[in-house]
């Protein structure tokens, strides 16, 4: 693995890359192989990761590529700033939010990670180093948001912020006892809000299919807080930490269908019937499983299977067959999350399509489990739907260009930075259609 430290170095790197290639990686919280390279090199920008500048005024930073999330609201949150889209976790890089084009619980209201990008520079194996934006060479822009990594190495990029007045949140829960009343009233309602989501029990059926969580929210105004907090040191403190850790080992089978089954049911007994302006920790709403360190041992040595996917709106019947087909299969998920996507970008392989996306952790030792995913392909690509690149390992090839119908318009602004596909990873290698018209080594 190399470990450049400056722009010139990751120059050097590309130059060096051996036959099977070069990926970038950050943090490695992709679920898929979107940052490995079997038998190729890996590029860690564990070293490029200075905060390059924070314009108050503008709401703007401009940064490295190896800077967290974390590190970022460590920074901003006490200046009255916000990133503009954060993920559930924010152990991610800006590197790394880029080539993935991550979303948030507000892509309803504000679109993807890449919408909110002003300007990136990349070194490219063809073309040395680049710099767009979506005015300037929006075609490299788009490409790169969303690319994988595979178009060319960030090296820096400036995005905007939001401005925020605490560091809390207000937010409004209610328990839904099924699927067409959650959607419903996140139709009905959602565009009130700037972050929505819901959490739904995987194994329930029947008329209780569906049945949710739905928990809505915005950025705590001053006046809502207690007085003792209302002063700036106070309504901008930001905490974080770690508060637990996961077991190194689980017991085999800890989590199975009757567990999971007792934690889903207390999960959505234990909720409010309806509760409006709690005030939460910006840790709390967004990244709860953050505050757990090595959250994912609890799956045991099998580990898991994320597996997320969007279904345009109008195509809800897909949704209910899938959610139909996880509860039958008895998919042990305690994590299960439904969202909704506003417009799309001009990003060819950019996730997010106006529609309902869902997102469910399964573990890898479900029985058949291929099986069932292959079929859940199936639906959401006939449903004009497609999964998320970064949490895949495992998309049949044929059907990557029925999802992603611009994909030759990607391939074509690769094919200018990167000809002979020195980037590459082992996604790329699995679904090689992503590099060109052959397979790569």
């Amino acid at each position: 693995m190399a470990h450049p430290a400056d722009a010139g170095a990751v120059a050097e790197a590309l130059r060096a890359a051996p036959e099977r290639g070069l990926i970038a990686r950050g943090l490695g919280r992709s679920y898929g192989d979107a940052a490995q390279n079997a038998g190729g090199r890996v590029l860690s920008t564990d070293r490029l990761d200075r905060i390059l500048d924070v314009d108050l005024a503008a709401a703007t930073a401009r940064v490295e590529p190896g800077v967290s999330l974390h590190r970022l609201m460590q920074l901003l949150v006490p200046l009255g700033l916000f990133p503009a889209v954060t993920p559930g976790t924010r152990q991610v890089t800006i590197g790394g939010a880029i080539a993935a084009d991550i979303h948030g619980k507000n892509h309803h209201v504000e679109g993807s990670f890449a919408s909110h990008v002003i300007r990136l520079a990349l070194d490219t194996p063809a073309l040395g180093r680049v710099e767009a934006s979506p005015i300037a060479d929006p075609d490299v822009f788009w490409a790169t948001a969303g690319g994988m990594g595979l178009t060319g190495i960030i090296v820096e990029a400036t995005i905007e912020l939001l401005r925020i007045e605490t560091s809390l949140m207000a937010v409004d829960t209610e328990r839904i006892g099924d699927l067409d009343a959650l959607m419903a009233r996140m139709l009905d309602s959602d565009d009130r809000y700037r972050y929505s989501v819901a959490w739904i029990d995987s194994l329930a059926h029947r008329g209780a299919l569906g049945r949710a969580v739905l928990t809505r929210g915005d950025h705590a105004p001053a006046h809502d807080l207690p007085a003792a907090r209302r002063g700036r040191d106070r309504r901008l403190e930001f905490t974080a930490a770690e508060r637990l850790r996961a077991p190194s080992w689980a017991p085999p089978g800890l989590l199975n269908r009757w567990t999971v089954a007792g934690f889903n049911e207390l999960w959505f007994r234990k909720a409010p019937r309806r509760e409006e302006g709690r005030l939460q920790t910006i840790a709390a709403f967004f990244h709860p499983l953050d505050a757990v360190a090595d959250w994912n041992r609890v799956y045991g040595r099998p580990g898991f299977v994320q597996y997320q996917f969007v279904v345009p709106y109008g195509e809800e019947a897909a949704l209910r067959t899938i959610l139909e087909r996880l509860s039958r299969a008895r998919c042990a998920s305690f994590v299960t999350v439904l969202k909704r996507f506003g417009a799309a970008n001009p990003g060819p392989l950019s996730f997010p399509l106006p529609g309902w996306t869902l997102a469910v952790d399964i573990p890898a030792s479900t029985g058949d489990l291929a099986c069932l995913l292959d079929g859940l392909d199936t639906l959401v690509a006939d449903a004009g739907g497609r999964v998320y690149l970064a949490k895949d390992s495992r998309l049949r090839p044929e059907l990557l260009g029925t999802m992603y119908p611009d994909l030759p318009r990607w391939q074509a602004v690769r094919a200018r930075l990167d000809p002979d596909h020195r980037l590459h990873s082992d996604l790329a290698r699995r679904l090689w259609t992503l590099t060109g018209d052959r397979p790569s080594p």
